[in-house]
């Protein structure tokens, strides 16, 4: 495995070849949860993105591929300039810095949700994804056992009895049949603020989508609007919702008998679903990987997952044993 210094090395020199342009210099503009990296360089007065996937922990073609998918559905995704597969190498476009997640006010977010709703409804009826792995009912409960494992008994050092196994099984039964009973789609999968950008042309720019999958109709409208980064007030919310509802039985994805209280249920519980996975993904991220940067953003999603649950009779004993053993601890700070 090269050194950080030789992937710096093979990334820069690469880049300057790319671009035929000996002096250019590369800085970082981010990173993810993945091995995946992105680099920022100016060549000719525009500014270029290498994304840098390490062949022997990330695959670029997958990414290749999905944005293939949606740039021909008229999304707007990086243009692909150059490309190194071997050496896990691409250059793409710059769509800026200008995060959702920084730009949302009370003033703007009906617009930029708007724009982000309608980049949706596109994904949905006009990209092909039943030949996308299945967000079937073994990716689904996969999910939700990354909680119980890494949250109540890693960081919270609670190894659950079996009555409470019981109480676990019954909610994530119910989460599971629901994901399971919605049309079927393609599925960004982290369709939120911190992957959409304001863009001038085309807007949102849509980043980040390499993991799709052929899932759930309301799973990534829940990742845009029950968002683990920003929170808005649940009546608002509803109103987005029920919006969204009444385009997709426009375009005819549901159909009349889908009644708004149905897919509100349909959205709060794979909502729930995505954000018991997380509420266990970012204890994962610095236990197992060693990434803090995700517990700052734990509380959100640990209110999302007990106002969600207890919203429903049928859930209220799983947001009672969470609160339960929760209740007084700092979900920030990370255990011994």
């Amino acid at each position: 495995m090269p050194s950080t210094a030789d992937r710096a090395a093979a990334r820069l020199a690469w880049t300057r070849q790319a671009l035929d342009d000996v002096g250019l210099t590369l800085e970082s503009a981010s990173s993810d949860a993945s091995f995946r990296s992105y680099w920022r360089t100016t060549h000719g007065g525009q500014s270029w993105i290498v994304m840098d996937s390490p062949p022997q922990h990330e695959d670029p073609r997958p990414w290749l591929a999905i944005g293939a998918r949606l740039a021909a559905a008229g999304l707007h995704v990086p243009a692909v300039r150059a490309q190194d597969l071997q050496q896990g190498f691409l250059l793409i476009e710059d769509l800026g810095s200008r995060l959702y997640l920084a730009e949302l006010n009370d003033a703007n977010a009906d617009r930029l949700y708007g724009d982000a709703m309608n980049a949706l409804l596109a994904m949905q009826t006009r990209v092909p994804g039943d030949d996308l792995p299945p967000f079937d009912h073994a990716v689904l409960v996969n999910g939700l056992e990354v909680m119980p494992e890494w949250f109540l008994q890693r960081h919270l050092g609670h190894t659950p009895s079996c009555g409470e196994w019981d109480v676990l099984e019954a909610a994530f039964g119910v989460i599971v049949r629901n994901a399971l009973a919605q049309p079927r789609c393609f599925v960004h999968r982290d369709f939120h603020s911190r992957n959409l950008l304001v863009v001038a042309e085309n807007n949102p720019g849509i980043i980040d989508f390499q993991g799709a999958l052929h899932g759930p109709v309301t799973y990534d409208l829940a990742s845009l609007l029950r968002d683990a980064y920003i929170a808005w007030p649940r009546a608002r919310v509803e109103d987005w919702v029920e919006s969204y509802r009444l385009h997709l039985r426009q375009a005819g994805v549901i159909g009349e008998e889908i009644d708004a209280a149905r897919f509100l249920r349909w959205f709060d519980l794979t909502g729930l679903h995505r954000h018991v996975r997380v509420l266990g993904q970012f204890y994962r991220l610095w236990y197992r990987d060693g990434k803090p940067g995700y517990l700052r953003d734990v509380p959100q999603v640990y209110r999302y997952v007990v106002e969600v649950a207890g919203s429903y009779p049928e859930l209220a004993d799983f947001a009672a044993l969470l609160e339960r053993h929760a209740q007084g601890r700092d979900l920030t700070q990370v255990a011994a």
